[in-house]
């Protein structure tokens, strides 16, 4: 009775699981692990092409990034505002070199960044194109007013020398010369004399030559009696004038007013006893300039 209930369940269990079933089974399980194993090394591909991919996304996104660091290396200009602009977008892609972007999401961030930099970095060669153009048009203008200004410079000098040499020009035109200067002695009967023993003056007579271009006013004429031996007399050491920045003795000297026409006038020296026999030269004076010359004699006894 009790082996009958005991075999009863072993029976309907051993009828559920015959060795075909169980065949079946196993060779289910074989499958379903086939399947099992190509879809692990199926995925393992995928995510080896899919992470070599990203490798090589990234090594191309960080030499962009290195070019660009280079070419904004290379980029220089003088204006400060767009140099401050430059050092900005280089250090952003410098920092954003040192990111280590490891995942899809990343990388898209990385390359939106990139493309943005790139745009930015196009603005500035266009604008440093800009300037460095307008730089050397700048650069030939100025060249050219430099030229045009040395062109003036010269041309002012010319014009200088040329206002300096006509100045000279009227200067020498302007000066009062004298013509028929004549030296005499006199005695004291006003007689013309060649003995020194009855020498009482000496008389210089000129005419002051008429100049339209001279300056018209009161003229002072300054005379030098020059002996033999190269000694000026003079009634006074005392007696100087100015003559080319030197201050120089005279003889005698007179005050005419000159209206810039042909003047005659005469100028007197005293005998001071200073006198000896021999050849005395005279000279006149105006202005700074010698006006007039002439000789005379008063011979030995």
């Amino acid at each position: 009775m009790t082996e009958s209930l005991n075999s009863k369940p072993l029976d309907k269990f051993s009828n559920r699981f015959t060795p075909s079933k169980m065949l079946a089974a196993t060779g289910i399980l074989a499958i379903l692990l086939i399947l099992l194993v190509v879809m692990y090394f199926s995925q393992n591909s995928k995510m080896v092409e899919m992470e070599r991919v990203l490798t090589e996304e990234k090594d191309s996104l960080t030499n962009e990034l290195t070019s660009m660091v280079h070419a904004y290396d290379t980029m220089k200009t003088n204006n400060d505002t767009l140099q401050a602009g430059l050092t900005r977008e280089r250090e952003r892609i410098v920092q954003l070199l040192s990111i280590n972007a490891s995942n899809a999401q990343l990388i898209k961030r990385y390359k939106s960044e990139i493309s943005t930099m790139r745009e930015i970095m196009k603005s500035y060669i266009v604008q440093i194109d800009s300037l460095n153009t307008r730089n050397k048009f700048l650069v030939a203008e100025n060249t050219e007013i430099k030229q045009q200004m040395k062109q003036v410079r010269n041309a002012n000098t010319e014009l200088s020398k040329v206002k300096e040499e006509l100045s000279d020009k009227v200067e020498i035109a302007s000066v009062i010369q004298a013509k028929d200067v004549v030296a005499v002695a006199l005695n004291k009967k006003r007689k013309e004399t060649t003995r020194i023993s009855l020498l009482d003056k000496v008389r210089v007579c000129f005419t002051l030559r008429e100049n339209p271009i001279a300056k018209a006013g009161e003229k002072e004429v300054f005379m030098r009696l020059i002996r033999p031996d190269s000694l000026v007399i003079t009634t006074s050491p005392d007696n100087l004038f100015e003559y080319k920045r030197s201050r120089i003795i005279f003889s005698a000297n007179r005050t005419v007013d000159y209206i810039n026409q042909d003047i005659e006038m005469c100028v007197y020296m005293d005998n001071t006893g200073d006198f000896i026999v021999g050849t005395y030269s005279v000279e006149l004076y105006l202005e700074d300039n010698i006006i007039g010359r002439t000789t005379f004699m008063l011979p030995k006894k």
